[in-house]
């Protein structure tokens, strides 16, 4: 499913047009990015949580070169699925 296809989705689920569902998924996924660029832990119940973890730096080899390298840590962003949505795939 692409972001096209789930504006369209929440449209009919919600009773609300595709515009008003495109600025809905809009404001949520920016709400959410700010909470973890803020450094904050964004648990929707049932849903999941997202949140930020760093890497360590790691060694690592060059592919081209065979080299020796150090891949620098760095943030990522990481999402646990919860209880609810679990039990749903499964």
């Amino acid at each position: 499913m692409n972001k096209t296809e789930l504006v369209s989705s929440i449209a009919a689920k919600a009773g609300l047009s595709k515009v008003d569902s495109k600025k809905a998924l809009d404001a949520t996924v920016e709400a959410i990015a700010e909470a973890l660029k803020a450094g904050e832990k964004v648990s929707l119940v049932g849903f999941g949580t997202f949140a930020v973890v760093e890497r360590p730096s790691r060694p690592g080899i060059n592919p081209t070169t065979k080299a020796p390298i150090t891949i620098p840590a760095k943030k990522v962003a990481k999402f646990k699925a919860g209880a609810d949505l679990d039990a749903a795939i499964n």
